[in-house]
């Protein structure tokens, strides 16, 4: 193969609801590989990775042509993008689905087939570009959802590709911050009540940022990822129990440090 190319709250109120965020207990399924679970109206964590940790995206051109093919897939499946982050050799979403929950995989099935005949054409060469399914956590929308915004526009920054998540320009973090407008990005109801206004939200949403994710936090949230496990509560598990008519067991708990 060739080497691929180089309703609003007050500000104390937006507050606290970010700071609840830190004191939650992170709950998982048991086994390391887990059914995905698919629920309408149901926000997950998505990641898709490269087959072998090759590289699916180099140049600006590859992101923009995988950014095209989302931005059309999500609006013929009705999918909502929380946010998303393209990394060198993989990708995030923050995506709820709408009444018919299986069509992420649909979306994810069209966006993996056209990026690797893109790839495939370019580089005059022939397979897989994935490695196999994308995993997808269950997302408890009330209380967690936000973390896992911060997770997800933190990427390039962990990966050291940019000191401050605004320098990327293949996540959501910089739409989140009115830097750029996406006409084509989602705003949840969490992010919504963040403040009265757009500032108020930014300037909200900056500062839950910029205060980081823990190693706590980050473990619990990538592992669910991972596993297809549930990020949220008890309460939430249970609430998913009642829904899919089985038990899901709890691998671990902890809490996030600030």
């Amino acid at each position: 193969m060739t080497q691929h190319r180089d309703s609003s709250l007050s500000n104390t109120d937006a507050r606290s609801l970010l700071c609840s965020v830190v004191n939650l207990r992170l709950i998982g399924l048991a086994v390391p590989r887990n059914p995905r679970i698919f629920l309408p109206n149901f926000p997950l964590h998505i990641i898709q990775r490269g087959h072998n940790q090759q590289p699916v995206f180099a140049e600006p051109a590859d992101y923009e042509y995988y950014i095209e093919n989302l931005i059309e897939t999500k609006a013929t499946f009705g999918i909502k993008i929380y946010g998303y982050c393209l990394m060198t050799n993989h990708v995030h979403f923050i995506a709820a689905p709408g009444a018919i929950a299986e069509n992420v995989s649909k979306m994810m099935k069209v966006l993996a087939a056209r990026q690797t005949r893109y790839v495939n054409k370019i580089e005059k060469r022939t397979g897989t570009l994935w490695e196999g399914r994308f995993k997808a956590s269950l997302i408890d929308s009330d209380r967690y959802l936000l973390a896992c915004y911060r997770y997800v526009d933190l990427n390039p920054v962990r990966a050291s590709i940019v000191e401050l998540p605004e320098q990327y320009p293949w996540c959501s973090y910089r739409d989140h911050t009115a830097i750029t407008q996406s006409t084509w990005l989602d705003d949840s109801p969490a992010y919504s009540l963040l403040g009265n206004s757009v500032a108020e939200r930014i300037r909200v949403y900056q500062s839950f940022v910029s205060d980081g994710t823990s190693d706590r936090e980050l473990s619990f949230i990538r592992m669910a990822a991972r596993r297809n496990q549930l990020t949220g509560s008890d309460k939430f598990r249970h609430q998913i129990e009642k829904r899919i008519g089985r038990r899901i067991s709890a691998a671990g708990r902890g809490r996030p440090q600030k």
